[in-house]
């Protein structure tokens, strides 16, 4: 495993300035987070939950130990039918991100508790692909806020947008707009918001939901669509056809998941 097998492909292309221009400039973005959404397209039998094992021993650990926190790890209960882990990594800043592969591999109790991971044959891979996305927080909720409750479920969702300009505007109807406020004045419990940098189906933004259950969620997006502040946001032109493509994916968190 080189250098690069934390990190997202193409991200030593980007530079600080140019990330944080293409995210909101509202605020500072000393207090804003970025967020690495990774998923790992698993193997089958035996291998299948290398992954998790690796994330659970060694790379959730090493990852707190360098300033990324908290790590999620999520399963699919409604979503892709191969095997699939999704990780939420947590970075206070862009240098974080852009330093987290070298640090890692300097983390001598990460080397040794993960070796078998890490050292991975050609013949014998811990994992079968990954794909990793690079986002940052909304200027609205510029840190991530894990649930409180103990038993919980998770919606992950990605509006995409048909040009640069209506991915834009539909940021600001979150932010300025107020739909953030709506969300949590009606129970919708988000943990993230984030604008995707790097990653596929661009442009796009990402939220993450909190629910006790199945039932909870139907119940709190129902208060939501009937809030009057909702209806006549959403009614309002500015914000007219800003999302061309939803996608909504149910996970549940695994033992070990921070978030």
């Amino acid at each position: 495993m080189n250098r690069r097998s934390f990190m997202a492909a193409g991200l030593a292309g980007l530079t600080a300035t140019e990330a944080l221009t293409a995210s909101d400039n509202t605020t500072a973005s000393s207090s804003r987070q970025f967020f690495e959404l990774r998923q790992y397209y698993l193997g089958t039998g035996a291998n299948k939950g290398r992954v998790g094992k690796f994330l659970q021993e060694a790379g959730i650990p090493a990852m707190n130990r360098i300033g990324i926190n908290p790590v999620g790890v999520f399963e699919a209960m409604y979503g892709p039918n191969q095997p699939t882990l999704y990780v939420l990594m947590v970075h206070p800043s862009l240098e974080s991100v852009l330093n987290a592969s070298a640090r890692l591999l300097e983390d001598d109790e990460l080397r040794t508790k993960g070796a078998g991971f890490i050292d991975a044959s050609l013949s014998d891979p811990g994992y079968v692909r990954y794909e990793s996305s690079l986002l940052a927080a909304f200027s609205h909720m510029p840190q991530i806020v894990p649930p409180a409750f103990e038993r919980r479920i998770f919606e992950l969702r990605i509006y995409e947008s048909h040009s640069l300009k209506a991915a834009k505007k539909k940021i600001e109807m979150f932010n300025q707009g107020g739909e953030i406020a709506i969300f949590k004045k009606t129970g919708l419990n988000p943990v993230f918001f984030g604008e995707t940098l790097i990653g596929r189906r661009q442009p796009n933004l990402t939220y993450m939901l909190a629910f006790e259950d199945l039932a909870d969620r139907d119940q709190r997006w129902q208060v939501f669509r009937e809030h009057p502040d909702w209806q006549k946001l959403r009614r309002d032109p500015a914000y007219r056809d800003t999302v061309s493509n939803i996608t909504d994916i149910i996970l549940r968190p695994t033992s070990y998941s921070q978030v």
